[in-house]
């Protein structure tokens, strides 16, 4: 009965966390975190007992390569090729001034705190490492399940922050766990060498494999069965991550390079692999945060020694340590609002990452890992609390937010179609030389195919007569210049489909 009892658990904790992500839609709150908390619920006093540290490590791995794999494909290489500079200075400086900072934080405050855990400053270096990157899960999920549009490129910079910061804050894991259990001095020409042949090397197999990823799902034909399609991307995501770290790459990079390739180049079946994705992705997330959750022991994040350090490091990282790092990076762009880096800083949301690298010194036997591991876990809970509850309402409250209108048509074009689709509302300049669709100048090779009005869908003829609020279904060959002409008529709401 044992296979049965573990299917009929895992069913139920799915069940349960499903039924609170919807309630955390509902309030406004971070779905993950009450992922986390279905997980801490089930595994209080071992209701549902789950100790295997190396086994989490592992689905951690996978769910992590997963989730930035499907992050680069949901990301458009067009809006984030202005954050590029941004994005990549908060993602190697950014960790490494967080990490310096807060680990200054900690050797500091360590004696203060009367521990009974010595806090050298290695062991220190290594906390802040494991807490130094923002989480990709954490932030792809909030941010697109918020439906809420941000001013000043900081959405894409934000996404490409948390998706390529991972390498830096891995490394300085790696590097400190040695140097704290090994008791050897940091040899910092070796730990500069490893972080670039890191990541050159997986940036590097991580765009060649995003293009032979390409090349291999639009030439081999196995339209019989199109389900196979995703199989085959599957394994491209994986084969990509584990390839690149035996060529002492950084697989966690070379994923998130070669989705963000797959997702913008043409394939077929791209609208089937995208909706496999991101169910897929949200499957990992639930289980990843469910088990970090059961791992856990509530009575240990409630120990004083780690309670008043993860309250004060929490505290600190979100009101110093990260609005210090971003203001020093973000300092050479000047195209930024001082808003918009305000709210940078702000959403600097911790998550799986950082608990799932701090099981890295709980499987090298670390001097007082289970301490490291503890705090960071109540720092991430902390970060999810505060900022990730405030993500919206902080934007507002700076004026940097505009609704994301859902498209009023649903189509799923296929993706041999050259033309795009868009929606545009009409406005009164739109029609004010005349009030039929003939009238309307619009570019040539353009088509519109629908008109939505109030509940009522309707195909358009030249002598249809068009009113304010009407929402037309446009195809182009040239969509661009149809947005150009569209935007000069003063209208603002235009949806590409």
């Amino acid at each position: 009965m044992l296979n049965e009892n573990f299917l009929l658990v895992g069913a139920l904790l799915l069940f349960v966390a499903v039924l609170a992500g919807k309630a955390a839609y509902r309030l406004g709150s971070p779905a993950l975190l009450l992922f986390l908390g279905v997980g801490m619920l089930f595994g209080y006093n071992d209701f549902v007992l789950f100790d295997s540290m190396d086994l989490a490590e592992f689905i951690g791995m996978v769910a992590l390569c997963i989730i930035l794999f499907s992050g680069g494909m949901d990301t458009k290489f067009s809006d984030i090729r202005p954050v590029m500079a941004p994005g990549v200075v908060m993602a190697t400086l950014g960790v490494i001034l967080t990490a310096v900072i807060v680990a200054s934080f900690i050797f500091l405050v360590a004696p203060l705190l009367n521990l009974s855990v010595e806090m050298t400053f290695p062991l220190a270096m290594l906390l802040a490492a494991t807490m130094s990157s923002t989480d990709s899960a954490s932030v792809f999920s909030i941010l697109r399940t918020k439906k809420q549009g941000l001013q000043e490129n900081i959405r894409p910079l934000l996404e490409l922050e948390s998706g390529s910061n991972d390498p830096m804050a891995y490394i300085l894991t790696v590097v400190l766990v040695g140097i704290v259990s090994g008791g050897a001095d940091l040899d910092w020409g070796e730990a500069i060498s490893t972080f670039l042949i890191q990541m050159i090397v997986g940036a590097g197999l991580g765009y060649g494999f995003g293009r032979a990823t390409v090349w291999v799902i639009n030439r081999i034909n196995i339209r019989s069965n199109p389900s196979l399609y995703s199989v085959l991307l599957l394994a491209c995501a994986f084969f990509t991550f584990s390839f690149t770290t035996i060529a002492y790459g950084n697989g966690y990079l070379a994923v998130y390079i070669a989705g963000l390739v797959v997702g913008n180049l043409r394939i077929v079946h791209r609208n089937m692999l995208r909706t496999f994705f991101d169910s897929f992705t949200w499957l990992l997330q639930i289980v990843l945060f469910l088990i970090l959750g059961l791992i856990v022991d509530v009575q240990d994040l409630l120990d004083p020694d780690v309670l008043y350090m993860g309250l004060a490091v929490g505290l600190f990282m979100i009101f110093v340590a990260r609005p210090v790092s971003t203001a020093v990076c973000m300092l050479p762009f000047r195209k930024f609002t001082t808003k918009a880096r305000l709210y940078v800083s702000w959403v600097g949301l911790r998550g799986a990452v950082p608990i799932i690298f701090a099981l890295y010194p709980l499987t090298h036997n670390v001097a007082n890992a289970d301490y490291l591991f503890n705090v960071v876990f109540l720092v991430t809970i902390i970060s999810l609390l505060v900022q990730g509850n405030t993500v919206s309402s902080m934007a507002n409250w700076l004026g940097l937010s505009f609704e994301e209108k859902e498209p009023t048509f649903k189509l799923t074009v296929p993706d041999q179609i050259r033309s795009e689709f868009s929606e545009i509302e009409v406005n009164k300049a739109m029609i004010k030389n005349g009030n039929t669709l003939k009238d309307i100048s619009l570019p040539g090779h353009t088509l519109v195919v629908m008109v939505c009005r109030g509940d009522n869908y309707f195909v358009p003829k030249g002598k249809t007569e068009l009113r304010p609020g009407d929402k037309l279904l446009v195809v182009s060959d040239n969509n661009d210049e149809l947005i150009q002409q569209v935007e000069n008529m003063g209208i603002q709401n235009i949806i590409k489909m």
